[in-house]
């Protein structure tokens, strides 16, 4: 059975020509990745912050997806604009897909506490897919071409409203819907093999301080997808001391999440997040891993604050 994902996918490419709407990658620790998805929260931690999240999901299973962003932003000296480079690596089956994009984000002060960011996102995606790897019983046309090096243009766009204890955003990361073909379908419009449709993400979280030395943050993210389930998630943590991060996630009808975060010092902070499948995949797997870091360099002015977002 641990053959089950990649004969899935063998059995959905041998069935028709086309493959729709393959969905992005999914993260735990969303509140730390944000930027990834969202271009308007380049800039707004006030510090050259760079960030790095490895996913490993349902491990043990053959194919199954893992992936590795690498974020870094930080505001210029040009008043209320933030910069920022965000590469994404996501494998899955026989499939391999990197995302590099550059963010730029202008921000306004909409009161004494709040401030709302629009951002742009502009870069290049490039997929390739080998389909050796794939266990084929009874091979077609479709499986004598890979994919290769195909690059696609990437054009994204979000808004962040945020202030020190509440964040929003709304983002879509690639408006270009992108089709791939194999090199003996060129000529038939109809016949790829694989679709990316726009994704839309709606993310938010308050923070509430339960005492001097106990803050607890509830956050919400949804994704959708043409051709997909609606995904929500929903988490709650604890921050203990401004040290200890603790808490819990609900990817609905999908998985239970554990996930706890270190801040090491006033740059550095270490997360770990652990996954377990409520349906019925979790016969065929150990579960999922994903770890976090983020270091940033700070201003000399700038007095520490701990923030979940």
């Amino acid at each position: 059975m641990k053959k089950v994902f990649i004969l899935l996918i063998a059995g959905l490419l041998g069935s028709t020509s086309v493959v729709l709407a393959q969905q992005d990658a999914q993260y735990t620790q969303y509140m730390y990745n944000t930027q990834v998805v969202n271009p308007a929260y380049a800039g707004s931690r006030d510090a050259l912050s760079f960030a790095g999240l490895y996913r490993s999901q349902w491990v043990g299973l053959d194919g199954a997806p893992k992936t590795a962003t690498f974020s870094v932003n930080t505001p210029i000296r040009i008043k209320n604009v933030g910069l920022g480079l965000s590469f994404v690596r996501d494998e899955i089956g026989p499939s391999e897909e990197t995302f590099i994009n550059i963010d730029y984000s202008y921000t306004i002060q909409t009161s004494a506490f709040g401030k709302l960011a629009f951002g742009l996102k502009t870069g290049a995606n490039m997929i390739n897919i080998d389909y050796r790897k794939l266990n084929i019983s009874d091979g077609g046309d479709i499986f004598e071409n890979n994919i290769n090096n195909r690059v696609k243009l990437q054009i994204g766009a979000g808004i962040f409203y945020y202030t020190d204890r509440f964040y929003a955003g709304l983002s879509v990361p690639n408006f270009l819907e992108s089709q791939y073909f194999d090199e003996n379908s060129l000529d038939n419009p109809d016949a790829y093999i694989v679709s990316e449709r726009n994704h839309f993400y709606a993310i938010t979280g308050y923070v509430f301080e339960l005492s001097p030395d106990i803050k607890f943050k509830p956050a919400l993210l949804g994704k959708l997808v043409t051709g997909a389930p609606l995904q929500v998630d929903v988490s709650a943590n604890f921050l203990f001391n401004e040290k200890l991060t603790l808490g819990a996630a609900y990817r609905w009808s999908a998985a239970l999440s554990a996930m706890v975060g270190f801040q090491i010092s006033d740059s550095l902070m270490l997360g770990f997040a652990f996954d377990q499948e409520t349906t019925e995949l979790a016969r065929y797997n150990n579960g999922s891993y994903e770890f976090f870091i983020r270091y940033e360099i700070l201003k000399p002015e700038r007095i520490f604050s701990p923030r979940f977002f």
